[in-house]
């Protein structure tokens, strides 16, 4: 029998923080439940015992520490932490304004930093913990009208993969999520921020992906109550693991990226391995 745990999620009260706290209440565990606005939690999640909800603006390092105190005195502790709340900011790197890409690096990479940092204590003490971070495909390669938020998903990657050696020694497990188009509130208005228009020369390029956008929104493939489900037999494993590529789409980003590695290593491999100080 799976050990019931506390999951801390950031970014429930919509999308994919919405089917993980739902999953996760319907397995058993108890659930806390954050977001920005506590009316649309609770709204999204319902009220019962095993809930907290409370109030997170992850680029609030203030906030993390409340809610994180907040979860302790009603739970005791966290055993996973789902750094999920996201916005996409989207567009040609050279019509997005330094303060949208600022945004994108403050709640995609600085927010899940502010909110791990004020959980790791816990799970130090306790010798023992999860810590899950959503990524995306856009976290394996880069894709043009998406610089910021390639730059925002590479860069939580990075960090995820550093914080892994870090945290090992303390029990805690960390996983990289990579999803690719689920049928979240991701493309929304209310979660998606485009760079307003500006540059002629993008002016064709920028209407296409507008349309792109605007057709996959509602239609994506991938359901995230199977993300949810997945995530939740990932988090009763002893050893998860490190990184979950999730869905057809993302396995075929992660796969060409590995093919393209490779055919960048092989077509400079003499040079490249010509660089040492001869003796």
């Amino acid at each position: 029998m799976n050990k019931k745990k506390v999951w801390f999620i950031t970014g429930a009260g919509r999308g994919m923080g919405t089917n993980i706290a739902k999953a996760a209440l319907n397995a058993g565990h108890r659930v806390v439940a954050t977001g920005r606005n506590t009316d649309v939690v609770v709204k999204a999640i319902g009220e019962e015992e095993n809930v907290l909800v409370v109030q997170l603006d992850v680029t609030r390092p203030a906030d993390t520490q409340s809610a994180v105190k907040a979860a302790i005195d009603r739970f005791g502790t966290i055993d996973v932490l789902v750094n999920n709340a996201a916005h996409f900011y989207g567009g040609f790197f050279e019509e997005l304004t330094p303060d949208q890409i600022e945004r994108q690096l403050q709640v995609a990479l600085i927010g899940p930093m502010n909110v791990t940092r004020a959980v790791l204590p816990v799970m130090r003490k306790q010798r023992s913990g999860h810590i899950i971070s959503i990524s995306s495909g856009a976290g394996i390669s880069g894709f043009e009208f998406n610089s910021a938020y390639c730059a925002s998903k590479f860069a939580l990657e990075g960090w995820m993969e550093s914080l892994t050696p870090e945290a090992a020694p303390f029990g805690i497990h960390t996983t990289i999520v990579n999803p690719g188009f689920f049928r979240t509130e991701l493309l929304t208005e209310t979660s998606s921020t485009y760079a307003k228009l500006s540059i002629e020369d993008y002016a064709e390029r920028r209407a296409s992906y507008m349309a792109f956008f605007n057709e996959q929104n509602g239609q994506q493939s991938g359901d995230p109550n199977k993300l949810a489900k997945a995530l939740l037999m990932i988090a009763s494993e002893s050893q998860p693991p490190r990184r979950f590529i999730a869905g057809a789409d993302a396995i075929g980003i992660a796969e060409q990226k590995i093919v393209d590695l490779q055919t960048q290593i092989n077509a400079y491999y003499d040079l490249s391995m010509s660089m040492a100080y001869d003796d």
